[in-house]
């Protein structure tokens, strides 16, 4: 069998085995480069320029790590978008799409650049908050919920409410992304049935 037909270049010649390594590592670059483009796409939202859930996920454990590592304070924040269902029936999904848009720009801008901001469902948004205790994150939440409620949000020259629920809860040392998620949940519901 001929060296041109197993993909073997002539070991005798440098030459051509400098030019078939190069051919390689441009090879595996793109490779690599097309292996990062794939795990950006697994792990962002495809309508919001946020992580997804899976992303989220990801860095709530890496959150939770360095909470059980360093014992620092750190709180995940579980955002509902109350009326997504009735803008969708009634203005239709375009006009969904631009409230969850500007839901996660306010979002985004009402916290530190260090903290994380993620769609984690159709209306939800997650956000970890590190180095932040009990009281700082609800005043976060109380401050991201006034400035929904004050933001205008105007689809086709008419104004239409928006308003969020927000629940707290603080990750401890040795929790489980899940428990985390499932406590900052049920907190947000309590925060639903009381208003």
């Amino acid at each position: 069998m001929s060296d041109q037909l197993t993909g073997v270049a002539d070991v005798e010649d440098p030459d051509r085995l400098i030019e078939e390594i190069s051919l390689l590592r441009a090879k595996v670059a793109r490779l690599q480069e097309r292996v990062e483009q794939l795990d950006q796409l697994a792990h962002q939202d495809s309508l919001i320029n946020l992580p997804n859930r899976r992303g989220f996920m990801r860095e709530l454990e890496r959150l939770i790590s360095r909470v059980d590592r360093y014992g620092i304070n750190a709180a995940m924040l579980f955002v509902d978008l109350d009326g997504l269902k009735m803008i969708n029936d009634t203005f239709g999904h375009r006009a969904g799409d631009e409230a969850l848009i500007q839901v996660a720009a306010l979002l985004s801008k009402g916290v530190r650049h260090s903290d994380v901001v993620a769609r984690i469902g159709g209306d939800e948004f997650g956000i970890l908050l590190e180095s932040s205790d009990d009281a700082n994150a609800q005043e976060t939440a109380a401050r991201l919920i006034d400035q929904i409620s004050a933001s205008d949000f105007v689809h086709d020259g008419e104004a239409l409410p928006l308003s969020v629920a927000i629940g707290v809860g603080m990750i401890d040392a040795l929790d489980t992304a899940e428990a985390v998620m499932e406590r900052a949940d049920e907190a947000m519901y309590r925060r639903k049935a009381a208003a």
